[in-house]
């Protein structure tokens, strides 16, 4: 088989063929035209025979064994063209075959050219640059603009940004700070960056995500396992189909042409070359098929299950609603982020980071802080006492607008923090996990594509569920559950539905393993996650579970026309050959056709747009938002 790597051995065979044709026209009985046949009979069909006889040893009986048996017979009667034919032209689509394959594989290969190969470390004052090999974690990198990042590592100084489309799918640049993660292979387009390394060698996301694409186009699925299964026993059935139309017809000519003929090439790549296409596409756009299972069990999946907290959600705080009595918004807002820069509360976050949304700077200190558990913080600043917390942390009773309001807040599953002096309260602060912008299009969308039912599953309290079901308008929520009833809930419709589940946390393990089909929202600390599920989408942008739906339903279409036209290739050769009307060359060539066209079918999955026109459009606008000159 390495012959069939070398360019000029198909020159030679290609060579040797024309002349056999000029040769055979002239006299196909002449000693120069048998020596010829004979000899690119060998040349071309040396690597089929040796793998034949490979197969045979290990009891496997495929198309290679039928054309060395159709040579062998072709030979024996006399008919040496027709074998020379038969293995030029086998040879030479086995090769065009091989080279189609290899572009199903471009992503990954593109994957692979993405590794920079050296680094410049920081020692002391000064700059080295090292080979990617040498690195250890905690070295100090200088990464440059217009450069690749060499290695996974975390910002210790600098504010970039970087292109991670090639990791993530996602083409819009990334804002890097400070104490941010960074991947390496991925560009830095602006800026400069020090970075301490975390991971090297086969430990980064980059080597992590090579595996695991390795592994999915290696990965069978049960189509084409069934391909397998079936082109072991139809070798033999085929054989002994010869055999009788020889008893029959007393005909070896007609013999050997049925089993050539009768070889199902194309139908045997079929399936495997669009699984393969497949992954490769959605690899490019940041999504993560575990092998041909995945791509299958997605594409039949008809209701949809989502964890809440941090899917369908940030998984962080956020300050959705300011109520002010009696003081100015800005004013409220930058003395409740100055009290609660002291705290260590989680909810005191959504507040500090709204301050500086709104250009507030957090240049004082409070005095005399005092953090009350489970109630708030009690602070002092330019001598007036305030407090930030629950009810309890009040010294008086709210009146009934505040009441009212905070009751509005909470009705809409936010969490209040009350502000308040020692008089009287100031403001209401209402908080909630933040819905993911893409979500509410997202659930609307999933319908268009076959989803009949939508359903959250979440451990929140029941008011907040229902809030975000009614906010993104999904179908159905269960609230108030532990990661066991998740999966019990999801076993429970999967008697009726092919159930998906989306999640990202160690708790969705069991609810992702549950599902028949499972799917991961990548992101720093969702391993476990990522590790259970059946796709994984890289960013945290749950927008693309669209696209990964769309990816699977093209390829099983691709598949599905894939074998349709192979069975009828190969029925229209058997009808002809049963007619007369079908030689043996011809039809090997009609044969090496039509698995060309099969590849081509399937390569057509690797420009896939699953957005289409739109898509581009889309992309188009977000470019011209960021600079108009574009």
């Amino acid at each position: 088989m390495k012959w069939l790597k070398h360019n000029y051995y198909i020159v030679i065979i290609s060579i040797l063929f024309v002349i056999l044709i000029v040769s055979n026209e002239i006299n196909s009985t002449h000693i120069v035209s048998i020596s010829l046949m004979s000899l690119l009979t060998i040349l071309a069909g040396f690597h089929i025979f040796k793998k034949a006889f490979m197969d045979v040893r290990y009891k496997i009986f495929g198309i290679d064994l039928l054309v060395t048996i159709a040579v062998v017979a072709a030979f024996i009667i006399g008919d040496l063209f027709e074998a020379a034919a038969v293995t030029y032209l086998f040879t030479l689509g086995h090769v065009l075959e091989k080279k189609s394959l290899e572009k199903t594989r471009s992503a990954l290969s593109a994957l692979i050219d993405l590794k920079p190969t050296f680094a410049r470390v920081i020692k002391g004052n000064k700059e080295e640059m090292v080979a990617l090999d040498r690195l250890k974690p905690e070295d100090i990198l200088l990464v440059k603009p217009g450069e690749k990042i060499p290695t996974d590592g975390i910002i210790i100084e600098g504010s970039v940004m970087i292109d991670e489309q090639m990791m993530t799918g996602e083409s819009m640049p990334v804002h890097k700070k400070i104490q941010d993660q960074v991947f390496g292979a991925t560009l830095l387009q602006s800026g400069y960056i020090k970075i301490k390394v975390t991971k090297v060698g086969s430990d980064t996301r980059l080597s992590q995500i090579i595996h695991m694409v390795e592994e999915a186009q290696d990965k069978k699925a049960h189509t084409q396992k069934f391909m397998e299964v079936f082109s072991k026993y139809y070798t033999p059935l085929v054989v002994l189909f010869a055999i009788v139309i020889f008893i029959v017809t007393l005909d070896i000519r007609l013999a050997i042409t049925m089993l050539v003929i009768a070889c199902p090439g194309a139908l045997v790549i079929s399936t495997p070359v669009s699984f393969v296409a497949g992954i490769g596409n959605a690899a490019r756009k940041g999504i993560l098929f575990k092998g041909g299972d995945a791509v299958e069990n997605l594409s039949k999946g008809n209701i949809v299950f989502f964890d809440k907290t941090g899917t369908l959600t940030l998984g962080k705080p956020v300050l959705s609603d300011i109520k002010t009595f009696g003081i100015d918004e800005y004013e409220l807002l930058n003395i409740a982020a100055i009290g609660e820069s002291f705290s260590e509360h989680p909810l005191s976050n959504a507040i500090i980071d709204a301050a500086r949304k709104k250009d507030i700077l957090i240049d004082e200190e409070p005095k005399n802080v005092n953090m009350v558990i489970g109630k708030g913080i009690i602070f002092e600043y330019k001598d007036v006492k305030y407090s930030i917390g629950n009810q309890k942390l009040l010294s008086f009773n709210v009146s009934k607008e505040v009441e009212k309001h905070i009751l509005h807040m909470e009705e809409n599953g936010m969490t209040t923090l009350i502000m308040a002096n020692e008089d009287k309260v100031l403001g209401l602060f209402g908080i909630e996990d933040g819905v993911r912008s893409e979500s509410m299009n997202l659930i609307k969308s999933l319908k268009k594509i076959g989803i009949k039912k939508t359903i959250m599953l979440t451990g929140d309290q029941k008011r907040v569920a229902k809030h975000i079901s009614n906010q993104l308008d999904i179908d159905q929520y269960y609230a108030g559950l532990l990661p066991e009833d998740k999966g019990s809930i999801i076993e429970s419709y999967n008697k009726d539905y092919h159930t998906i589940f989306v999640g990202d946390g160690i708790n969705d393990a069991l609810a992702l393993s549950t599902a028949k089909s499972s799917v991961a929202i990548g992101g720093k600390g969702k391993d476990i996650a990522m590790e259970t599920a059946d796709v994984v989408l890289l960013s945290e942008n749950i927008g693309k579970l669209k696209d990964a739906i769309k990816i699977s339903k093209k390829v099983k279409l691709n598949m599905i026309q894939n074998v349709t036209f192979s069975l009828f290739v190969v029925l229209f050769l058997i009808i002809g050959v049963i007619f007369r009307q079908v030689t043996m060359s011809i039809g090997m060539l009609v044969h090496e056709f039509s698995v060309l066209l099969v590849i081509m079918n399937a390569i057509r999955l690797l420009r896939y747009q699953s957005g289409g026109l739109n898509e581009k459009k889309s992309r188009t606008k977000q470019l011209h938002k960021i600079s108009p000159n574009i």
